[in-house]
């Protein structure tokens, strides 16, 4: 059995620090083999929210895989977003866009993110063909038996949530990853969870999205999901932190 907590959109610049604080928690208590994050690290892309977010990240103490979000792409520094757009990524060099091999389980990245598009908003998600050969060569070149779990920041079609992702070239992707019979898709980006199994012309491909653990809410409390791989197939639990309790206004 394998146990990997997905979680998504940290957003560090505007965290949600008690949530943070849940998740380590349940890290250290739990030990779960791996965490995959799926994007957007940070608000703006500041050094300062990428150190916050690496000291984070090493504190876990558990293998971690992370995926670039539209959020962690320079904002204020055209230049830098054009010319080198991943360099404020290297505190987490070993971490960033890599896979993770466990035991008869692999967790392949697929690049969502683009650094612009032939449309105003360059936030939603972008499937090039470069990207998903990428993705398809990594599984197809997984050892006999290994079943492959792909992770990106946005999903790759819609899946009912309040927030949109309008991927282009999702829809492809898809297809095609239902032809090389993958456990499931792992995203974020749209800040509530989902889990949906989504037809395609090759099968249906299950899509498991993390909620947020910023400030950042929408339709859920913050949160993150709980994957279990075993002989039987996958199992997910969404969990979420506390409500927080109410507070007493004083007359």
């Amino acid at each position: 059995m394998i146990r990997l907590f997905h979680i998504s959109d940290v957003h560090f610049g505007l965290e949600d620090s008690e949530a943070l604080g849940w998740v380590a928690a349940c890290v250290a208590r739990e030990r779960p083999d791996a965490v995959a994050i799926t994007g957007d690290l940070t608000m703006r892309a500041r050094h300062r929210e990428f150190a916050a977010a690496a000291a984070w990240i090493r504190g876990l103490g558990v293998p971690v895989t992370v995926e670039v979000g539209n959020h962690d792409l320079p904002y204020f520094n055209l230049a830098e977003r054009f010319l080198d757009p991943y360099r404020r990524f290297r505190a987490l060099q070993d971490a960033v866009d890599h896979g993770i091999a466990l035991p008869g389980l692999s967790i392949i990245p697929l690049k969502t993110t683009a650094r612009a598009q032939l449309r105003l908003n360059w936030s939603k998600g972008r499937v090039s063909e470069r990207s998903l050969a990428a993705c398809l060569a990594a599984i197809d070149a997984l050892p006999p038996g290994t079943r492959a779990l792909v992770a990106c920041h946005h999903p790759l079609v819609e899946t009912g949530t309040r927030g949109k992702a309008l991927t282009r070239g999702g829809t492809q992707a898809l297809a095609a990853l239902a032809q090389r019979g993958v456990l499931g898709v792992l995203s974020g980006h749209v800040h509530d969870a989902f889990d949906i199994l989504h037809p395609t012309e090759h099968g249906p491909v299950r899509m498991i999205g993390a909620g947020t653990l910023s400030q950042r809410l929408r339709a859920t409390p913050a949160g993150f999901n709980e994957l279990i791989v075993d002989q039987v197939g996958l199992t997910v639990r969404m969990r979420q932190a506390a409500e927080p309790k109410a507070k007493t206004a004083l007359l």
